[in-house]
């Protein structure tokens, strides 16, 4: 019976971290992919100049991240009394749709909307699935809970995205985004099957998620989050330019680079869902500061072929390194509304897709360079772990006699 017991709610976890696969596909093939979609959306500008075309594709990968940010929260408050499983399908649908409207939509506005759309369950949905992989976990796992979730982006950077990405080179990127849509649709599936319902938190209401917002160490913790990994977008949504126009490698080699940046994410964010239930302050603060080095280390080295792909697997390694210890974070700062505080994450990190994107778009629009865009992550990098060492310091001010919100998180 307990071996029975342990099957099902691995299968349920795995069902979880599907829908992080297909998350992962959706947000991140767009960057893998970014001068396909240039070149088909906006023929006229790239045919001028691709590098312009290119940062003014970008605003894809923007409109998507704005939808996230928009979307986390609204959907965390109004939704507070719903069960998770129950929340989890509804959002999965909406996946499916926004992903087939993005992959028919005739023009570049309309893809502008379409991206948004499918962008608002993003947030809302790591924060009700990583809940229900923490239950299924335990009591003392909530990191690790969040971090099988999350590793369903890593896995979709070490496969998904470099074989739909390929997909997408060879037979168009609308066709890419339809085969997205099926896996979100298969994974809806699994998840019907697979996960057992969890009651929503016990007198959760819409009130009670949004008075999270008034807490300063939440908007302290998201500020940090955005400006964290702003720095990893700046360098993750110009790598298929990078490799081909900076390291002069072929477009056949961007799938193998997205690879070794999805090993190294799979690779930090495993450990740092280890670390981050132990310490999370540590790992915080030295994942960012690993960060710092990885990106400074792969703008000076991306220009041949050896430093790119050692540079990209770095990057992506310490930057997913802090991924659960921040989503830990903001929980462990707004207790009493657990699904806002993993939704508030998820906005911020998409925040930050948007930043990175835009900020590393307008250096490259401004004749500096690809490589520019990562000397503009470095220094959001460093601006996040000037912002995470200040929440901690907080910390250490609170009056005596407050309690530890979320002593197995502790940082």
């Amino acid at each position: 019976m307990d071996q029975l017991n342990r099957n099902l709610r691995l299968g349920a976890l795995g069902a979880l971290a599907m829908g992080g696969v297909a998350i992962g596909l959706t947000e991140f093939v767009a960057m893998g992919l970014l001068p396909e979609i240039s070149r088909g959306l906006l023929p006229r500008a790239y045919a001028a100049s691709p590098a312009d075309a290119v940062a003014q594709g970008g605003w894809t990968i923007t409109a998507y991240a704005l939808g996230v940010v928009v979307g986390a929260p609204v959907i965390a408050a109004v939704t507070a009394r719903m069960p998770r499983r129950k929340l989890v399908l509804g959002l999965l649908a909406v996946f499916v749709a926004g992903t087939v409207a993005s992959a028919v939509a005739p023009t570049f506005g309309l893809v502008l909307v379409a991206r948004f759309v499918a962008a608002l369950p993003h947030g809302a949905y790591f924060g009700a699935a990583g809940l229900l992989a923490a239950t299924l976990m335990g009591p003392g796992k909530q990191a690790r809970g969040y971090a099988v979730v999350l590793s369903g982006l890593t896995a979709a950077n070490i496969v998904g995205v470099p074989l739909i990405t390929r997909l997408g080179q060879t037979a168009g990127w609308r066709v890419a985004y339809l085969v997205i849509a099926a896996v979100f649709l298969i994974t809806l599936a699994a998840v019907r099957i697979l996960v057992p319902e969890v009651a929503a938190t016990p007198g959760g209401s819409p009130a009670g998620e949004l008075r999270a917002l008034r807490t300063p160490q939440v908007w302290l913790a998201a500020a940090t989050a955005t400006a964290g990994f702003a720095g990893f977008f700046a360098v993750y949504t110009y790598l298929a330019p990078i490799t081909t126009e900076v390291a002069g490698l072929s477009a056949g080699t961007v799938p193998w680079v997205l690879v070794a940046m999805g090993l190294g994410m799979a690779a930090g964010n495993a450990l740092g869902g280890w670390l981050a239930d132990r310490d999370l302050r540590r790992a915080t603060l030295a994942g960012f500061a690993a960060a710092i080095a990885a990106i400074a280390a792969f703008a000076l080295t991306a220009g041949t072929a050896e430093g790119l792909f050692l540079g990209a697997f770095l990057a992506g390694g310490t930057s997913l390194f802090v991924g659960p210890a921040l989503q830990a974070r903001l929980i462990t700062v707004a207790p009493s509304a657990q699904l806002m505080g993993a939704a508030v994450s998820q906005s911020a990190l998409n925040l930050a897709n948007s930043l990175g994107a835009a900020l590393g778009g307008l250096v490259i629009a401004r004749g500096l360079g690809y490589l520019a865009s990562a000397w503009v992550g470095v220094a959001l990098v460093a601006v996040g772990l000037a912002l995470a060492a200040a929440g901690f310091a907080g910390d250490r001010q609170r009056p005596r006699g407050t309690a530890d919100p979320a002593p197995a998180l502790r940082g």
